[in-house]
């Protein structure tokens, strides 16, 4: 991929896949690459034909045709990359170059516990990926208590238990928190914790950017923990995002791994994500200028500088804070500037770093790089089998931030694969699409087999990587030569399509936060016919460990449309709870792209069994069925 801006084209046809005029058996086929499915099993050598929105057969298409095909020999061909941690602006949601360069086809915005409440609105704009949404946190917490360094009343919590319920039915993927972010930074662990319990039904998580403040020693640790304690206490999944060791944490990457591991030893699934840097990005004064100074927002924060005796103590703990998080003054870059901060402290004279941020947060200035760790620990974190691979970037057309904006993914992919080899491609591959996918609840992304919707990404093993830096921010990487959204090409080569095939994803409350668990013998039965609208469904399937599909069968009866047979391409299962997706056939000989969603328990049914029977993402039967008619399993292999 050339390193300049590309090119945004009118049509997809436009961009340089072979168009054919004939009938053709598919929309699109992919011929020749090899695929990466998302399980983290060994690629093969394989065509994908796709139809619609989804992928309908992988194998040996040489003698079907379609509208479109593309040659993807030399290639990986895998799952769209799954962004869990996404500040995309709304701006940007239409044509979201920097993420489509690094083949992130599906992103979660409000993350670290901001964004509005009605984020249903948000993310309906015409977009060129899928965008999902938590509902943020400190939103809630704002709303409700204010920027007051305070208690909230009874009353207030309640207030905010409601707002997170209707946040969660109007389909959000979680709780996002940012406990080191005022407000949230005011808010007990305890009352964190009994507010974030009213998610608890939906089965959701609870991700949180970790408070690191004076009260805990400055630490990471104690911050994640607390994180994993609020997850744990309130009954829904803890994620540590963009997880991080900073100032006396550095060389602890086994003990912070080991609060995901050690939770699942007492049956608790804690989710982790990280991206492939050693230095973040935020506002100047947040992680700086200490709490107190910032109650009540940004203009009593910039008065109390006007107070002498106030800002010569601002001074004092920003200096601490600093040295202690930071490593000084020398882990801070002015990003806007593109200036070390040792550099505008020479300017202004010498004087402290303290004295420096307050001269540069009333002069305007507001996003900085700091610098929180070492190499090897991120190394560590970002390639346990765990850990998700994010970015903590999103669609923007800013032209200074962090180069992760342009090359978290393929950076990840050319430096920690490729060159240092930490991960196996496949490995690599399934946690940046099913890994991350499986952590928010979706069922239908995340993997490119049979049945599931196809966001897809070529790629190029050889010459993958990021070209953006802190000096050149806006660079785009190489390697990534093809990227499919809902079946449609979005991005070919340097050329960005103009077709906005993106969908506002909205979490169903079938659909539960959990952990990917391809390590275990799934199985699947349920038997019996609905109590509200006579469809019949007789399921027998188990998928072993290792195993490239599920065996057994699936028919349902009584749908508008006859009976649908299914030939399942996976089974997932958590507790109480399994879909199978694939491709079915109706009894007319039609294909459709099927998932059934079966509960052994539903806790929106009474704790009663349910199933649900969507057909090309769209729900066309769903209802309870009868008491002990259905058996979820998992077994170690």
């Amino acid at each position: 991929m050339a390193n300049s801006f590309l090119k945004v084209v009118s049509a997809a046809m436009a961009i340089g896949m072979s168009t054919l005029a004939m009938a053709a058996d598919y929309d699109v086929i992919i011929r020749g690459g090899t695929v990466l499915d998302g399980t983290g099993t060994e690629g093969r050598r394989a065509d994908v034909g796709i139809t619609g929105d989804r992928i309908m057969a992988i194998g040996d298409l040489s003698a079907a045709t379609a509208a479109t095909e593309r040659d993807a020999s030399g290639l990986y061909v895998t799952p769209g990359f799954v962004s869990v941690h996404d500040h995309s602006v709304r701006e940007s949601y239409a044509v979201p170059v920097n993420l489509l360069v690094q083949g992130v086809t599906t992103a979660i915005v409000n993350p670290d516990g901001g964004g509005p409440l009605d984020f249903s609105r948000q993310i309906r704009t015409p977009s060129g990926i899928n965008y999902g949404a938590y509902l943020g946190f400190n939103s809630v917490w704002q709303e409700t208590v204010g920027m007051d360094d305070r208690r909230a009343t009874p009353e207030e919590i309640e207030q905010m238990k409601t707002l997170v319920e209707e946040g969660m039915r109007a389909g959000a993927f979680g709780l996002s928190a940012g406990l080191d972010y005022k407000p949230g930074f005011w808010a007990s662990t305890e009352e964190v914790a009994a507010v974030t319990a009213a998610a608890a039904p939906w089965r959701t998580q609870f991700t949180n950017h970790e408070r690191v403040y004076p009260g805990n020693g400055y630490s990471s640790m104690a911050g994640m923990e607390e994180t994993v304690e609020i997850g744990e206490t309130a009954g829904v999944m803890p994620v540590i995002t963009h997880m991080k060791l900073q100032g006396g944490d550095q060389g602890k990457s086994d003990a912070a791994l080991a609060l995901a591991t050690d939770g699942a030893k007492r049956g608790l699934t804690v989710g982790m994500d990280a991206y492939p840097y050693t230095f973040g990005s935020t506002s100047l004064h947040q992680l700086t200028i200490p709490a107190w100074a910032q109650e009540g927002g940004e203009e009593a924060m910039l008065a109390r500088f006007k107070d002498p005796e106030l800002r010569a103590r601002i001074d004092a703990e920003t200096n601490e804070q600093l040295e202690t998080r930071w490593g000084g003054p020398g882990g801070v870059y002015l990003a806007a500037r593109q200036q070390e901060l040792t550099d505008a402290i020479e300017e202004m004279g010498g004087v402290s770093p303290g004295e420096a941020i307050m001269r540069l947060l009333e002069a305007g200035e507001r996003r900085v790089l700091l610098r929180f760790g070492t190499e090897a620990d991120q190394e560590a974190i970002v390639s346990h089998p765990l850990t998700a691979v994010s970015c903590d970037c999103g669609a923007s057309g800013a032209l200074t931030g962090h180069p992760r904006q342009w090359g978290a993914f393929p950076r990840f992919l050319g430096r920690y694969v490729r060159e240092k080899q930490l991960v196996s491609w496949p490995e690599a591959v399934r946690k940046m699409t099913a890994l991350p996918a499986t952590m928010i609840g979706l069922t239908e992304r995340g993997y490119l087999l049979p049945g599931m919707i196809a966001d897809v990404v070529l790629f190029d093993p050889e010459t993958i990587i990021d070209g953006s830096t802190t000096a050149e921010p806006v660079k785009p990487p190489q390697g990534i030569e093809a990227v499919l959204v809902n079946g449609a090409i979005a991005l070919d080569g340097d050329m960005v399509s103009a077709v906005r095939r993106g969908k506002a994803l909205f979490r169903s409350p079938h659909e539960p936060a959990r952990a990917m668990n391809f390590d275990v013998t799934r199985s699947l039965t349920a038997t019996g016919a609905t109590v509200n609208n006579g469809m019949t469904v007789d399921i027998r399937v188990a998928q072993e460990v290792g195993a490239a599909a599920p065996t057994g069968t699936v028919q349902i009866d009584g749908l508008a449309e006859g009976t649908l047979t299914l030939v399942p391409s996976i089974l997932q299962t958590t507790e109480n709870w399994g879909s199978i997706t694939g491709v079915g056939t109706w009894s007319d000989d039609r294909q459709a792209a099927v998932t059934v969603i079966v509960e052994q328990r539903d806790p929106f049914a009474g704790d009663q069994p349910s199933v649900t029977v969507l057909v090309n993402g769209e729900e066309r039967g769903a209802g309870s069925l009868p008491a002990g008619s259905v058996e979820v399993r998992e077994q170690a292999g």
